[in-house]
């Protein structure tokens, strides 16, 4: 294996065995939520994931120094806002705010099906920016979570 296949190994190992800490939201019902901070606090994993790719393309492309160490912490740090993103979709939204609705109201249960598509889209795009260092994907959970914050928050 070359150093850059043992870094990338490394990083794997420490993001696999690395417990994440998530703030999302409890799961006890206690009625308080701040669902405009919670699409504030997405939006800025979004932008540390994208700044964390751009930074490991360029440790990456250095043909002179190549810094393993900072290399691991930007995959990880990668990761670990991927999984907050998730986190907060399915802690808080998909678990506390998005409601079932009776499929007889078919606008409404449309509109719940919309929802719940964009959720899992993001989450599909948070699993994609774990798996690349390409930014087309977290261009594409911003557009995403604007389309969802829109759909939510015409209720």
């Amino acid at each position: 294996m070359n150093k850059l296949q043992l870094t990338a190994v490394a990083a794997l190992i420490i993001a696999i065995a690395t417990p994440t800490l998530v703030n999302a939201h409890c799961q006890v019902p206690c009625g308080i939520y701040n669902d405009d901070a919670r699409f504030v606090a997405m939006l800025e994993d979004a932008t540390t994931i994208e700044k964390a790719m751009v930074s490991i393309r360029k440790i990456d492309s250095s043909k002179k120094h190549r810094d393993g160490n900072q290399l691991v912490r930007w995959v990880d740090t990668k990761e670990v806002h991927a999984d907050k993103l998730t986190e907060t979709v399915t802690a808080y939204f998909l678990t506390q705010r998005i409601k079932p609705v009776d499929s007889n109201k078919k606008a409404a249960h449309a509109t719940y099906l919309k929802k719940l598509e964009l959720l899992h889209n993001i989450m599909i795009q948070a699993m994609k920016c774990k798996q690349t260092t390409d930014a087309d994907h977290v261009t594409k959970i911003r557009g995403l979570i604007a389309e969802f914050k829109t759909l939510y928050n015409a209720k």
